[in-house]
This record gives C-alpha cells, sequence and structure tokens, in this order.
C-alpha cells in the first residue's frame, strides 16, 4: 500500500513536472512570436515612411534614381507578404542599407536637408528606427529566454519530445556593422 502511494505521487510529480516545463515552454515560445510582431509593427511603420521619404527626396535627387527605385522594390517584397521571418529580417537589413545611402546622399543637396516636408519625415524615421531597435532588442531577449529553455536540461528533455527548435537571433549582417563610407563621385 505505502509503495503504492509512493509510486502514485512519483507519477503525478513527473507528469506536473512535464506539464510544467512544456506550459513554459509554450509561453515562451508566444513570448518570441509577440516580440517579433512587435518588430513587425515598428518595419511596417517604416515600410508607410518610405513612400513619403521617396517622394520628397525624388524631387532634389535626380541622380539617385537607382537607389530610391531600389528602395521601393525593397518595400514592396516587405508589404506583399508571405515571406517567412527569415526572410523578412534578410528584407529588413537591405532595406536598412538602402535608407543608411540615401540618408547619406542627402548631404549633397543642402536645399533637401532644409525642406520642412524632409526635415518632418527625416525624425519620424529616426524615431521610427529607435524604435525598431528597442523591437529588435526585445525580440533577441525572448529569443534568448526561450533558447535557453530549448537547450537547458532538464528542460530540453520536454522541448525534445515536443520538437522545439532554437529560433535565430537578429542579427546584423557584417557588411552593416561596418563605418559608412561616403563616396562623394556623383
Amino acid at each position: 500500500m505505502k509503495i503504492t502511494i509512493i509510486l502514485l505521487f512519483g507519477v503525478l510529480f513527473i507528469f506536473f513536472w512535464i506539464l510544467i516545463q512544456y506550459n513554459k515552454l509554450i509561453r515562451m515560445k508566444n513570448s518570441v512570436k509577440n516580440a517579433f510582431s512587435g518588430m513587425d509593427v515598428q518595419l511596417k511603420k517604416r515600410y508607410d515612411l518610405i513612400p513619403n521619404l521617396v517622394s520628397v527626396v525624388k524631387q532634389y535627387m535626380l541622380h539617385e534614381k537607382n537607389l530610391l527605385t531600389k528602395v521601393t522594390e525593397l518595400r514592396r517584397q516587405a508589404i506583399d507578404g508571405g515571406i517567412s521571418n527569415e526572410e523578412k529580417v534578410a528584407l529588413d537589413n537591405q532595406i536598412s542599407e538602402t535608407m543608411k545611402t540615401i540618408m547619406i546622399s542627402v548631404e549633397s543637396y543642402p536645399n533637401l536637408k532644409s525642406s520642412e516636408s524632409f526635415m518632418n519625415l527625416h525624425r519620424n524615421l529616426t524615431e521610427v528606427e529607435a524604435q525598431i531597435s528597442a523591437a529588435r532588442r526585445a525580440y533577441n531577449a525572448t529569443v534568448n529566454d526561450f533558447n535557453n529553455g530549448v537547450e537547458m536540461f532538464p528542460s530540453c528533455i520536454i522541448a525534445n519530445c515536443m520538437n522545439f527548435k532554437s529560433k535565430n537571433f537578429f542579427e546584423i549582417p557584417e557588411y552593416e556593422q561596418k563605418n559608412v563610407s561616403f563616396d562623394n563621385s556623383f
């Protein structure tokens, strides 16, 4: 009788431990989705600003037409949907690089820099970029927590049984980590 009660408590303990670990992993997985969604909202804000920026800059930057066309095409790809989170991150990296190039090119157009419309868009874009940066940090923090849960013992046992896989961090490509140089040859 005593052994049966001990075995019953042992089985109940294991059952509840598995249940707690599983629920913890689900909570962390949903936090990653939520964090990515928050980053996605900020990226959408940026995508909404791009046509306005292109319109204002187009009037001044006739020489950079290819650059403006590229950022417009990247925006279209981003808002069309149907791409994975990894593809969205890669696309965002391309948009970031192109936007930096546009902002550097603006230095050659003093009338554009002093334009009220451009200054307002620049302020909005700077604010959105700061929010995207914060959202990326939040996303990476939740991915870190999730990956710890998936990879650390004993929760890794449940994660493996439930086929939970580690998530990728949002990382800046190596080419974006270098200092931006301005080629004044146009």
